[in-house]
């Protein structure tokens, strides 16, 4: 039987930024770091499929399990228009043109 090689995943979302697409983005990454023989990492990008198109990509693993929990009660887009929700976040805040 051939071992499976755990691959990286990417995870955008799209459309209006509610606590209930926080909460989808939560589960997403807590099922991911279930099954780590399968899942290396999932990648966010930020603001979306725009983080793809770039190679704007947040890497999630470095996330704190409690950071990662927190999406769930969370109003605002963390990997979205204010990206700085994300403690690795490079962006020093949201500019005024956001």
């Amino acid at each position: 039987m051939k071992r499976s090689t755990a691959r990286n995943a990417f995870y955008a979302q799209s459309g209006g930024v509610t606590a209930v697409i926080n909460a989808t983005s939560c589960g997403v990454l807590e099922a991911a770091r279930k099954y780590p023989n399968h899942i290396a990492k999932v990648y966010a990008g930020r603001h979306g499929i725009v983080g793809a198109l770039t190679e704007d990509m947040i890497d999630t693993s470095k996330e704190s399990r409690a950071t990662i929990a927190g999406l769930r009660y969370t109003p605002g887009a963390p990997s979205g228009r204010h990206a700085t929700n994300w403690p690795g976040s490079t962006r020093a805040g949201p500019s005024t043109s956001d």
